[in-house]
């Protein structure tokens, strides 16, 4: 896969992780389901979501390299 390609597909995994995550985050503090330090845009979000979309760039540049 192209590097171009690998990057598009983790970007726009990144941005639909932190949407999901964000639906996620509001109905919790909605049905006060959540912890005190959890924010719909938070750090937390964005951590996980970038987490996400590196494991998934690194995946696809691997298998380039293969």
């Amino acid at each position: 896969m192209p590097d171009f390609i690998a990057v598009l597909a983790a970007s726009a995994l990144f941005c639909a992780t932190v949407i999901v995550l964000n639906g996620l985050t509001h109905l919790l503090l909605q049905i006060h389901g959540s912890v005190g330090d959890l924010a719909e845009n938070g750090f937390g979000q964005y951590g996980l979501a970038l987490v996400v979309s590196g494991i998934v760039w690194c995946r696809a540049v691997r298998r380039n390299a293969l």
